[in-house]
């Protein structure tokens, strides 16, 4: 027969056994949550060309719809589904290649799928089909000077009222403190500051602009999920959306090392997107897509000052 003083638990190893039991069936979000897949497939389609059928091939094609690249298709779902390397694909690759200023052969080659797998904004390069990075700008092309930067279609912009934009910081994961992170994207929107008309402060409650760090689907939409270390490490929103989210799967630091970001470049990215400039082909500009660990871009290129200046028709 069973002691029942023996078998019977005290009031912590009860609610243990509860904590268990509901971790169980309602696991911790932060976690549980499974990040998207990454860029590492692509490294196994290298050499693909259009006439053949690879497994895999579906997810480049995500890939490619997921920065802007997708064509106008018939049957989308069944396109995206199917592994076959057909005469859109080519097409859709050609235009990254453009935009990239590779060669333009439609395969993907080693030196493709080397852009393709580098780590970079969530922004896409192409917005409803309308802004190829490569297209320039046609207010500067009449001026018979050369244009890499871009801006959103519609050319989306702060009012003129707002002037003086403010700012709060508001993540679903700790990663950086915040009083770092206040240094950080400080001296980043003072950069900004310096070549437009704008004005930034933090504010406590109320702002135009929150700033955090969130992991995998964090309520933007399944197309702006983050997807693990290295692939997707940061996006924001044109005006007058105010969003801007670094990806707290990547390591971050401001004094970043061979396997980290840097917290101030990647911010001066994603403000030139909340002021409603779009990706730069220049490689060398803060506005191109893409940025490697250890890189550090924390002074705006010239043409990144052209790009914000023509956007809200400031005097070069």
């Amino acid at each position: 027969m069973t002691n029942p003083k023996a078998a019977a638990l005290s009031p912590f190893q009860i609610v243990s056994l509860l904590s268990i039991f509901i971790l169980a069936i309602f696991p911790n979000p932060i976690l549980s949550t499974k990040s998207s897949k990454g860029f590492e497939f692509l490294k196994n389609l290298e050499g693909c060309h259009k006439g053949q059928t690879v497994k895999g091939l579906h997810e480049l094609k995500l890939y490619l719809k997921k920065f802007g690249y997708a064509a106008d298709v018939d049957n989308h779902t069944e396109y995206e589904h199917s592994d076959k390397f057909d005469d859109i694909l080519e097409e859709e690759i050609k235009t990254y290649q453009l935009n990239y200023h590779l060669k333009a052969t439609g395969n993907l080659d080693a030196e493709t799928v080397k852009q393709m797998t580098a780590p970079r904004c969530g922004f896409p390069d192409i917005v409803n089909r309308k802004t190829p990075m490569g297209s320039g700008n046609k207010k500067e092309s009449s001026l018979h000077t050369v244009s890499h930067f871009t801006f959103i279609p519609g050319n989306p912009r702060w009012r003129r009222s707002k002037s003086h934009l403010t700012y709060r910081f508001s993540s679903t994961v700790p990663v950086i403190d915040v009083n770092t992170l206040r240094a950080v994207c400080s001296s980043a929107f003072a950069r900004w500051a310096e070549v437009t008309h704008f004005t930034f402060s933090e504010a406590v409650h109320q702002a135009d602009i929150v700033i955090g760090f969130h992991r995998g689907d964090h309520g933007d939409g399944i197309r702006n999920s983050f997807d693990g270390r290295g692939n997707t490490i940061a996006h924001a929103f044109p005006p007058e959306d105010g969003r801007f989210h670094y990806d707290a799967d990547d390591k971050w630091s401001t004094h970043p090392g061979s396997d980290a970001f840097d917290l101030e470049s990647v911010a001066l990215h994603e403000i030139g997107h909340l002021l409603g400039l779009g990706h730069s082909t220049e490689r060398n500009a803060v506005m191109f897509s893409s940025i490697q660990p250890g890189s550090i871009k924390r002074q705006l290129y010239a043409n990144d000052i052209r790009g914000v200046r023509t956007l809200y028709g400031l005097r070069p």
